[in-house]
């Protein structure tokens, strides 16, 4: 049933709830991942030898690209959501993925014994907000739809991110290099040397 007042859409902050909720979430990854992999991986290699740790293993140059490039996708989700009142698939979709990534948080946590990056925003934040803005949809009369793409989705974008992360990452390094090289170069032709 359709609250009279909202007619059947939430306020805009409901939508931009979620990139507040994923900025503060985010930090704590952004100040904490790149240092965590190095220092997990001699225990996660332990525990676990048959993966290829030292492929995992990020740069803090690599997290600040691939949240920035994450950044981007929940930005144009809360922006669609704030559009369409809540009721756009995109919104509801990246709702439901920002909510069960939680679930993934602790997991892990369990799994490594200990903590990971994000699990201390993942109880404190992420769910908080996801239970809040779904029961605004909801008690506004927002047709909700379920969420199971978004959950499903969400490993396919976070690889994504993180491929065109490592992608950027590498030709910028590969780029730094190859200048360092010419300048070198060129220093060595002005001095005589060679």
């Amino acid at each position: 049933m359709k609250d009279r007042k909202t007619g059947g859409r939430v306020p805009a902050a409901v939508a931009w709830g979620l990139l507040g909720a994923w900025a503060v979430h985010d930090a704590e990854e952004l100040a904490t991942m790149a240092r965590w992999t190095r220092a997990a991986r001699p225990r996660l290699e332990e525990r676990l030898p048959g993966v290829p740790w030292e492929r995992l293993e990020v740069s803090q140059r690599h997290v600040n690209v691939a949240i920035g490039l994450m950044g981007g996708v929940v930005a144009g989700a809360a922006a669609l959501g704030a559009r369409t009142g809540g009721r756009g698939a995109v919104f509801q979709a990246a709702l439901a993925g920002f909510g069960a990534h939680e679930v993934m948080h602790l997991a892990q946590a369990a799994l490594f014994r200990g903590y990971t990056p994000g699990v201390a925003t993942a109880p404190l934040v992420v769910l908080p907000y996801s239970v809040w803005a779904w029961r605004r949809l909801r008690a506004s009369g927002v047709p909700v739809r379920p969420g199971y793409g978004g959950v499903l989705a969400l490993p396919l974008v976070l690889a994504g991110v993180h491929a065109l992360a490592h992608t950027l990452v590498n030709r910028r390094q590969k780029e730094g290099r190859e200048r360092g090289r010419g300048v070198a170069a060129w220093r060595g032709r002005r001095t005589g040397r060679q």
